[in-house]
């Protein structure tokens, strides 16, 4: 059994924008940008890629990526993440969003210390947000943690509010994850969103409304999910600027 792996969830039917994965970013898919930032964090035996797509896994056998075929009816990356927990063993799960192409590598390794040193917890990442665009954003979630460090809760709307509709503070998720087996096994046996998961569109508040603690860990906030065509021109201008 090995004792972490970073998986990477990717399926090419994104409703904002479809064949996410596949986009090309500076003369290569995004996944593989994905990829390279894992690989930054740990070596390559421990990275793999978890896809519903043919087309992804041919790719990746072009270019000798780790890849685990998974169903369809995968709900969420972190069920697909489940399903891939069925062949591949470990103790811990890092969960790195396949559309993070310019993810900190700080941001993935301290996610695997935090998990290797909290194998039992689910932990997700937040950063400070520091202007009213990403505040009011409904394509970033805003989190609320208690005072033990453990998440309140989770929304795509501006949280938390006040009574003026002011930005006054707030904190965004970082999607990487840890989970522990445990927690992919209970997916397993819980396989359909919750309720407010359903309404959000967010995948961890389907742990948080069945009972689980979820740790929050700082990270940096300098990185950009690919949700819409314009996150996707922006990080092409990004990652042409770094090249």
């Amino acid at each position: 059994m090995k004792e972490f792996v970073i998986v990477i969830p990717a399926r090419l039917k994104s409703s904002r924008l479809p064949r996410k994965p596949l986009a090309e970013i500076s003369g290569k898919p995004m996944i593989l940008h994905t990829y390279e930032r894992a690989n930054e964090a740990t070596s390559a035996n421990n990275i793999y890629i978890a896809t519903d797509s043919n087309e992804i896994l041919k790719l990746c056998d072009r270019v000798g990526v780790n890849c685990i075929l998974t169903s369809e009816k995968c709900l969420t990356g972190t069920d697909r993440i489940a399903e891939f927990s069925k062949k591949i063993k470990a103790k811990i799960y890092i969960n790195l969003q396949g559309d993070e192409p310019i993810m900190n590598k700080d941001n993935i390794v301290k996610m695997i210390e935090a998990g290797c040193k909290n194998p039992e917890q689910i932990i997700n990442g937040w950063a400070s947000i520091n202007n009213n665009r990403e505040f009011i954003s409904r394509n970033i979630p805003k989190v609320v943690i208690k005072d033990n460090g453990n998440l309140m809760y989770m929304s795509r709307s501006p949280i938390p509010g006040n009574k003026l509709d002011q930005f006054v503070e707030a904190k965004k998720q970082i999607c990487v994850y840890s989970f522990p087996k445990k927690a992919l096994d209970f997916l397993l046996e819980n396989p359909q969103k919750s309720s407010t998961e359903n309404i959000e569109d967010i995948e961890i508040l389907r742990f948080l409304e069945l009972g689980w603690d979820i740790k929050m860990i700082e990270l940096t906030g300098e990185s950009i999910a690919v949700d819409t065509p314009k996150d996707l021109k922006l990080v092409r201008q990004i990652m042409r600027s770094k090249s």
